[in-house]
């Protein structure tokens, strides 16, 4: 009898090791891919209400994904736009604040932008050290060559594209850079409307080669900062991709007395230009599909800033570049600061929704940290967004966030945004101090300024307009700190 008790009890235990489920494998990290237009309206899109520029595949990841509404570029300008975006730092706290040149627009003339300093920590680092493959492909001007703001010294195991913004004012240019080796491009030439390599092709078959080769590798994930010169100036496409559009409008030619090359049929190279990069966008969407890779990437897409004034042979009033909103680049209007953002992330990010959460740039380190389940920076000023696009946001995503820009150049401007309510400067380098407020809620196209009517909350948006901003010895802001 206790043989059989033993032996019924072994059995058991044996039995009901057997039918335990096998322990799940740890899951992987998801991949993440982080798109930047250049000078792309937030009316741009078919998404966002563009009627004229077809854009098939942005509207289809906004289909399958999240759009957002009240959304900020980190300045109204290149380079700091970006350096808010790698160091979560609003551009009243980040080190560059304005386009710095090494040197002028000849063609050997010195390259690069205001470096960023050694040690500073980045999106790009933290998730190195989160165990992540990084690569920036595409535009960086955040400092050129052999200086100390080489992308493979701020965090990127992989670079290539323009280290200089001007030398990206060409998309034939006659070199590009790869890991801080500078490449040939054999057949372009300095200024030529025309030429041999597109830039932008070049750097879509280096991403999607990138993708490639990390994928060999599933359990370990990558981040790919992919900020394409498109549609910024000057206007260059390939015939095939504005051919749609040649004939489609009345498009006078554009002579070049502007600035930048001139060009035949300045609207249809513009439109072919945004249509090219989202049919690239389309490419490397379909390309995760095939590696079976698309439900652990999260694939965010967005612009450094609003499209920019009629200059150059662009015509973005035409286009209405920057939808209804007031303003364009170079302007802490929402012409020159709101952009659109779409987030796709198969299982993640439910399709079709539309937030209001206000972001901005700054929020990408502290999100994308979320993200990948990494430690959080301490010194960020922005906030995670995943449970916005994952369709949960919190209370502190629906309370009155406060946002600030401030930009020394143009005339030397601040904004910020408390709620629905948007306090301006503009002028101040003239001394115009006089604010402007606008309500967003009912007045996105800032027709009615409400400053006379609110002075409590004009007093009340000063202090912490004044409080959000540190002063810089590299980028003093006129009219404020002298």
């Amino acid at each position: 009898m206790h043989w059989t008790l033993r032996s019924s009890i072994l059995f058991l235990l044996v039995w009901t090791a057997g039918c335990q489920a096998p322990e799940e494998p740890e899951p992987t990290s998801p991949n993440i891919i982080l798109i930047v237009a250049d000078d792309l309206g937030y009316g741009d899109l078919g998404s966002y209400g563009q009627e004229k520029i077809l854009t098939p595949h942005l509207d289809r990841m906004a289909e399958e994904g999240m759009r957002f509404t009240d959304f900020y570029a980190g300045s109204p300008v290149c380079a700091p736009s970006r350096c808010t975006l790698l160091t979560g730092l609003h551009p009243g706290h980040a080190y560059v604040r304005d386009n710095w040149e090494a040197g002028g627009w000849g063609e050997f003339d010195a390259e690069g932008q205001l470096p960023l300093k050694t040690g500073t920590e980045t999106l790009a680092t933290l998730l190195q050290d989160a165990g992540y493959a990084t690569a920036c492909i595409g535009k960086w001007g955040l400092g050129g060559p052999d200086s100390v703001g080489l992308p493979t010294a701020q965090g990127f195991d992989h670079f290539y594209g323009y280290l200089c913004q001007r030398q990206a004012h060409n998309f034939y240019p006659t070199h590009l850079w790869r890991d801080g080796v500078r490449e040939e491009l054999e057949g372009n030439v300095w200024k030529n409307l025309t030429g041999k390599h597109y830039a932008h092709d070049l750097m879509t078959d280096d991403a999607l080669s990138w993708v490639e080769t990390q994928n060999e590798n599933p359990d370990d994930p990558f981040f790919l900062l992919l900020t394409y010169t498109v549609p910024h100036l000057a206007l260059q496409v390939p015939e095939d991709s504005m051919e749609p559009y040649l004939g489609t409008w009345e498009d006078p030619p554009y002579d070049g007395k502007k600035g930048y090359l001139p060009h035949e049929s300045p609207r249809a190279a513009y439109a072919g230009m945004v249509s090219r990069m989202d049919r690239d966008v389309g490419r490397l969407m379909d390309l995760l599909e095939s590696l079976g890779a698309d439900e652990n990437t999260l694939i965010v897409f967005t612009s450094d800033n609003g499209a920019t004034y009629d200059i150059g042979g662009a015509h973005s009033e035409f286009f209405e570049s920057n939808g209804v909103l007031r303003g364009a680049k170079g302007s802490v209007y929402e012409g020159g600061i709101r952009v659109p953002m779409i987030a796709r992330w198969p299982g993640q990010v439910p399709a079709g929704e539309v937030s209001g959460a206000v972001g901005a740039f700054w929020d990408f380190m502290p999100t994308l940290l979320d993200v990948a389940s990494a430690p959080p920076s301490p010194s960020t000023d922005g906030m995670s967004l995943l449970p916005a696009m994952q369709g949960k946001e919190d209370q502190a995503m629906k309370a009155e966030r406060v946002l600030y820009w401030e930009f020394p150049a143009y005339g030397s401007q601040q904004a910020l945004r408390e709620g629905d309510w948007i306090l301006l400067r503009r002028g101040l380098k003239k001394g115009d101090l006089e604010p402007e407020l606008y309500n967003l809620r009912d007045d996105i196209g800032q027709a009615n300024n409400l400053a006379a009517e609110f002075p409590e909350r004009v007093a009340r948006m000063m202090d912490l307009m004044a409080a959000e901003h540190v002063p810089s010895k590299e980028f003093p802001l006129p009219g404020v700190d002298n």
